[in-house]
């Protein structure tokens, strides 16, 4: 578990389930993500997360508003295993996020990956992590930028599983070094 000012990222339970196919495979939620899923495959990736928790001690909290205790979203960790990413980014460490529309635009993202990215850094010792989106994410763009990650377009990659509109993958890393630099923890 972390902890943050107003969050709380907790690994997922099996009782997430219904609120992640309500809330957070919903058309907008999902624009730059592949599009919406069944619940067989939502299902099918909590799976997938939970192993990984389990193999790796790495993957996806739930993020939990602390004051009101209700689900917000979702914020972590996980390896770069797309067949399309270029050699040297396949198995790199990646954050990511994604947040139930309704609170879009509170800052909870950003405070969610500054823990995250804590986390990496200091607990599991990264010495980088990366961050994929697209030009037409211009959100997790413009939110990359502010928690200090830098492009890297040499490692740009066209993915077939995407669309066009979101081709290419931009790729976005951050170091331990810049991290501290930055200052980029929160306070717990």
């Amino acid at each position: 578990m972390i902890e943050t000012a107003r969050l709380v990222l907790r690994v997922q339970q099996d009782d997430d389930l219904d609120w992640l196919v309500e809330h957070m495979n919903t058309p907008a939620v999902m624009r730059h993500l592949g599009g919406v899923r069944d619940r067989d495959a939502v299902a099918a990736g909590m799976a997938r997360n939970a192993e990984s928790f389990s193999r790796t001690g790495i993957g996806f909290w739930t993020i939990i508003l602390r004051e009101s205790g209700e689900r917000a979203g979702k914020c972590g960790l996980g390896t770069i295993a797309g067949e399309h990413a270029p050699p040297g980014l396949r198995g790199q460490p990646e954050i990511g996020w994604s947040l139930a529309e309704p609170i879009w635009g509170q800052g909870l993202a950003s405070e969610a990956a500054r823990a995250v990215l804590r986390h990496g850094f200091e607990t599991l010792g990264h010495a980088t992590i990366f961050s994929q989106t697209s030009t037409s994410n211009r959100a997790s763009t413009r939110m990359m930028e502010r928690l200090g990650f830098e492009r890297r377009a040499s490692l740009d990659y066209v993915d077939p599983d995407y669309p066009a509109a979101d081709n290419p993958t931009t790729v976005y890393s951050v170091t331990r070094a810049q991290h501290a630099r930055d200052r980029l923890d929160v306070p717990a």
